[in-house]
């Protein structure tokens, strides 16, 4: 079977102007109610977003909306019990270093909305909300925005090790391994608050030695001018001399007035035990950004094919 990227969901590197991340978890009050009401959203989901496409086009261009709707393992295991798995698919545990950890938080259904316009993506989560409001209650909901020049909160460009649109395929989606779930994704959500007044204090030659590049230029600094814990050490793994990537974004939110700000990040890849890996060596190399940093959430969810998502909508999952 041949990857096709035609037949995913928008798992590719797009933060875009306004994003919305919510987190959904079952009410598990009523299966066979829940069962129904997912494949009625699976069947309306793909339309919604068309529709919302034409409505918010603009002349000459295409829309700038972007989707994806992903399910975590007691999910899954719940709405379709007689069918077959994502072979990596699992609930998060709590990832521990000597330092610090990763807390696994709680959520069943998981959204990823992005758009230009704020008005779409508000347009898109109250149509979705009313075919889920009634076998969900909210876990999270985090705004993000686009910060100057697509970088981090922390001043620093994101995403710059993330593989071209053209290449995303072969780290992102589900292959030939796991044929049923092919065209799918793993996505791990993580929401990270930071002490930005310490950060702020830092020189800017601490800042780039913590992340281990120029921060105006971008550039990548010498292996000797970066702090042994750098997060692009920490963060780069290889596997038998081969780097491992995945399409990952780190979008930020803020509430300003309450002095809270942070980083959403998501992570798409084709294998989750790749980010997993990832997390875990952060951990253990206490990774800079981890010292100024909280991490209030963690769950990893599977992202279907557009393919399979026709195939939920009608029930076949649970035939």
């Amino acid at each position: 079977m041949t990857v096709d990227p035609q037949k995913a969901q928008a798992v590719w590197k797009d933060v875009g102007e306004n994003v919305q991340f919510t987190v959904l978890k079952l009410k598990r009050d009523d299966q066979t109610k829940a069962q129904q009401a997912i494949q009625e959203f699976a069947d309306r989901y793909q339309a919604i977003i068309r529709s919302l496409r034409i409505r918010s086009a603009k002349p000459g261009g295409d829309s700038d909306l972007k989707v994806t709707l992903g399910f975590s393992s007691s999910a899954w295991d719940y709405l379709f019990p007689t069918a077959a798995k994502p072979k990596e698919l699992e609930s998060f545990a709590t990832l521990k270093g000597t330092k610090y950890q990763m807390p696994a938080t709680e959520g069943d259904l998981f959204l990823h909305i992005r758009a230009d316009s704020e008005a779409v993506v508000y347009e898109a989560q109250t149509d979705f909300r009313r075919f889920l409001q009634n076998i969900t209650t909210v876990v999270d909901e985090t705004k993000g925005f686009r910060y100057f020049e697509g970088r981090a909160i922390i001043g620093f460009i994101d995403g710059t090790e993330v593989p071209a649109v053209e290449e995303a395929a072969e780290y992102a989606l589900v292959g030939d391994e796991d044929p049923k779930f092919i065209n799918g994704s793993y996505a791990f959500a993580q929401k990270w608050l930071h002490d930005m007044d310490f950060w702020n204090h830092l020189k800017v030659e601490q800042q780039e030695k913590g992340v281990g590049r120029e921060k105006f230029t971008d550039l990548e600094l010498a292996e000797k001018d970066k702090y042994h814990n750098a997060h692009n050490i920490s963060s780069k793994l290889e596997i038998n001399g081969e780097e491992k990537k995945i399409v990952r974004m780190n979008v930020p939110f803020s509430d300003p007035a309450a002095g809270k700000t942070g980083t959403y990040f998501i992570g798409y890849a084709r294998h989750w035990q790749i980010i997993k890996q990832m997390l875990q060596q952060m951990l253990d190399t206490s990774d800079f950004l981890l010292s100024f940093s909280t991490i209030l959430s963690g769950q990893v969810f599977f992202i279907p094919s557009r393919d399979l998502l026709n195939q939920i909508a009608p029930g076949k999952l649970n035939k």
